[in-house]
């Protein structure tokens, strides 16, 4: 009865409640955090408020820790979190390779300002030896492909443009050096 009383008032324990709640339920905030996480390491940099910024360190740093450890089960609790086959691949090799003699302080938080509409306090997240080109690579890359199957078909029509052509021509060659015969 005393253990129902101490719950009804609010005395239970705290446990497993550390990080802030920015008003969503655990699955919610856990899906966030892996989604804002995969975002870090794979664009080094992103914009996000100053609250979600500051939680959002903890599990980036525990990340690219578990990177540089590099052991089996470490890659798997890496996936289990990030769900990203590429972004586990490099945050076992690029950016473990690049925090080896680090320890701990893999991320910066810049304060960037408030949201124009809300007021909120914006904040950029950023790695601290970060790439500058990996920031928009996928997108560069993406594009450079579309351009080059783009020009790969304009060459390939414009080739079979010129088949269709010479044996016109050599028609036509052909019906005038009779005629001037």
């Amino acid at each position: 009865m005393q253990v129902i009383k101490k719950i009804l008032k609010g005395n239970a324990m705290r446990h497993g409640m550390k990080h802030r709640k920015l008003n969503m339920d655990t699955n919610a905030r856990r899906a966030l955090f892996s989604n804002l996480t995969n975002a870090v390491l794979t664009h080094e940099q992103i914009k996000v408020t100053l609250p979600r910024a500051k939680e959002l360190r903890t599990f980036v740093d525990n990340m690219i820790t578990l990177g540089k450890k590099g052991q089996l089960s470490n890659r798997r609790q890496a996936l289990a979190f990030l769900r990203d086959n590429e972004v586990v691949a490099k945050l076992f090799s690029t950016l473990a390779e690049r925090y080896k003699n680090r320890n701990g302080g893999y991320t910066r938080v810049l304060r960037a300002g408030y949201r124009y509409g809300d007021c909120a306090e914006m904040a950029i997240i950023e790695l601290v030896d970060r790439d500058v080109n990996a920031k928009g690579a996928k997108d560069l890359a993406r594009v450079a492909a579309q351009k080059a199957a783009i020009e790969a078909a304009e060459k390939a029509a414009s080739a079979e443009a010129s088949k269709e052509e010479a044996p016109k021509a050599e028609k036509k060659s052909k019906k005038s050096a009779k005629a001037e015969a």
